[in-house]
C-alpha cells in the first residue's frame, strides 16, 4: 500500500509542477501580447508620396481609420467627425497622430488621397501604396476589407468596398488601446481620445 501512496504523491507533485509551469507561461505570453505593438511592420507612402513605415505610429498616440475615397457615407462622415474630435482634444496638433489608410489602393493613389483627405482635414494623413503592400498591412492589422461588385453579373466593373468601420486607438508604442465605433456618441469618443493622450 505504501509504495502505491508514494507513487500517487509523486504523480500529484509532478502534475502540480506542470500546472504551475503552464500558469506562469500563459501569464508571460499574455503579458508579451499586451506589450507588443499592434499590427505588422509595413512600408507604404503617404498622400504626398513620402515613404512611411510603422515607425510613424510611435512616439505619440495614434488614431487609425481604414476606408476608401469612393465610400458613399461611412468614410467621409468618420473623417469629418474625427477631425472635429482632434481639434477638440488636441487643438495644436502636438499630441496625436491620425492616419486614414486606404483599403482600395487600386483607385486611391497618393494624389487621389491627398485631394480627398485635404478637403476634410489638415490633421489626418492618408496612406496608400502598392496594392499587395497595402493589403498585407490591412490584413496584418486584422481589418476586414472586401471588394463588392456594383453589378454581380460584371465582377470586373465598378465596385464598392465592405470594410471595418471602427477607428483604432494605439498608444505611443503602437499598442492597441481600443476603438471608437462608427456612430459612437461624440462625447464618449472625445473621452476615449482624452484618455489616449493621458496615457
Amino acid at each position: 500500500m505504501k509504495p502505491v501512496r508514494v507513487a500517487l504523491w509523486v504523480c500529484v507533485t509532478v502534475l502540480a509542477a506542470i500546472v504551475a509551469f503552464l500558469v506562469v507561461e500563459i501569464g508571460q505570453s499574455r503579458q508579451q501580447v499586451a506589450e507588443a505593438a499592434y499590427g505588422v511592420p509595413f512600408t507604404l507612402v503617404d498622400q504626398h508620396g513620402k515613404a512611411v513605415s510603422e515607425a510613424v505610429m510611435r512616439g505619440k498616440p495614434t488614431v487609425l481609420f481604414f476606408g476608401y475615397t469612393h465610400c458613399p457615407d461611412v468614410c467621409p462622415t468618420t473623417l469629418f467627425e474625427l477631425d472635429g474630435w482632434l481639434k477638440k482634444v488636441d487643438p495644436k496638433g502636438g499630441h496625436l497622430n491620425a492616419f486614414f489608410v486606404t483599403v482600395d489602393p487600386e483607385r486611391d493613389t497618393p494624389d487621389v488621397l491627398n485631394r480627398y483627405v485635404s478637403n476634410v482635414s489638415d490633421r489626418i494623413t492618408g496612406l496608400s501604396g502598392a496594392p499587395d503592400k497595402v493589403m498585407a498591412m490591412v490584413k496584418g492589422f486584422h481589418i476586414y476589407a472586401k471588394k463588392v461588385p456594383v453589378d454581380a453579373n460584371d465582377p470586373t466593373g465598378d465596385y464598392t468596398m465592405d470594410h471595418t468601420a471602427s477607428v483604432f486607438l494605439l498608444d505611443s508604442q503602437g499598442r492597441f488601446k481600443g476603438t471608437i465605433s462608427y456612430g459612437e456618441d461624440p462625447d464618449v469618443a472625445v473621452k476615449k481620445l482624452e484618455r489616449l493622450i493621458a496615457g
